[in-house]
């Protein structure tokens, strides 16, 4: 924590009185802004997208990005709002890097620079620097996994039709009869294979998600899924986006490979969604200690005892997450297509959520 702490006074007692000097007084959410981008270090995440001597000159990206921070700060819908309060705010058009109202970009300018991060995963790889640089020293006591919804604006991808499997033949099988064994579950799959792998053969077409809501009715949407881990203090360390129909059971096992590799933890804490053997099996594995709510598929409930059951009530710190990022940073306001860029926009939003929780731990 001590470079954290180190950042942080930095913050309050150098930048914020000379930037002050030139600026004016700054607003809370201009403090949030510096904040947040004197944690990413842009610049250093940057380099590649800088203008390479070829070519028309470009704009410059680290303005942009920027820009598409505080577009998640500020909860702007659209960047068609975020370039018109650039154009009226001077103090966060400067704060960006442009002088004059001149400089601020056209919003195609906008849009391609957002691919180019999109497609280069930006966000993500400033996110997960971020954790490590921060985090990967320190253990977290709990690790709290759950998923929402994120509304999609296109058309739900056509489903591919596959061949029905045979249908399962019951009682023993006759003498001499062969038959086919049953082809391994996802899960058991997913065991054996390692992160990379398992989080390409994740499904991420735009399609159509059905659940049930905590009054147990049936709510459908079309779009996508975010599936989040995050730690103690409401501090995202990972996210995965998939279709909208993917189950939170295939995803547990990617989303906990991801996460080992960026923080130590003690706890998994998950709900009923996610009880199997086999995430139970891949927690341990990973020198955790699941604590699963029983999905009560055949028989009577099983009941936590006494100390599970406090942990377990550390889970809602992950619904937390997800509640501030669709009200306060972008989650409700998907304006982009495709899965690569509604990550990066969503990615945008975590990123702002995880550096303001981390110099939380400092307050």
């Amino acid at each position: 924590m001590e470079l954290l702490s180190n950042i942080w006074n930095s913050i309050q007692n150098f930048l914020f009185p000379n930037l002050e000097g030139v600026l004016g007084e700054l607003t809370e959410k201009q403090k949030e802004f510096v904040r947040v981008c004197e944690l990413c270090e842009l610049e250093k995440h940057i380099l590649p997208y800088k203008w390479k001597s070829i070519g028309r000159r470009k704009s410059e990206r680290l303005s942009l990005l920027k820009a598409f921070i505080a577009k998640a700060i500020y909860n702007f819908p659209t960047t068609r709002v975020l370039i018109d309060y650039l154009q009226t705010c001077p103090t966060l058009r400067r704060l960006c890097g442009w002088e004059s109202v001149g400089e601020v970009p056209s919003e195609a300018t906008f849009s391609r620079a957002f691919a180019e991060f999109a497609q280069g995963q930006l966000p993500e790889k400033i996110h997960e620097a971020m954790i490590k640089q921060h985090y990967s020293s320190k253990i977290a006591g709990h690790n709290s996994r759950d998923s929402t919804s994120i509304n999609g604006r296109e058309k739900p991808a056509k489903k591919v039709k596959t061949e029905k499997a045979p249908a399962k033949k019951r009682g023993r099988p006759r003498k001499g009869e062969k038959r086919v064994p049953p082809p391994p579950k996802t899960l058991d799959i997913q065991l054996e294979q390692d992160v990379a792998k398992n989080r390409e053969e994740l499904p991420t077409a735009c399609d159509v998600g059905t659940k049930r809501n905590s009054k147990g009715h049936t709510t459908s949407w079309i779009g996508y899924k975010l599936h989040l881990d995050c730690i103690d203090g409401d501090i995202p360390i990972s996210a995965i986006l998939t279709s909208a129909s993917v189950h939170d059971s295939q995803v547990a096992i990617p989303l906990a490979q991801t996460s080992a590799e960026r923080v130590t933890n003690l706890y998994d804490l998950m709900d009923s969604a996610y009880d199997a053997p086999q995430i139970h099996e891949i927690s341990r594995r990973l020198n955790h200690v699941p604590i699963i709510d029983h999905n009560k598929r055949r028989g009577e409930k099983k009941q936590m005892s006494s100390a599970e059951a406090n942990r377990y009530k550390e889970r809602s710190g992950a619904e937390r997450v997800n509640s501030n990022l669709k009200d306060n940073h972008g989650g409700n306001t998907i304006r982009v297509r495709g899965s690569v860029k509604v990550m990066a926009h969503l990615m945008f939003g975590v990123i702002t959520i995880t550096a303001n929780q981390l110099f939380n731990l400092l307050v």
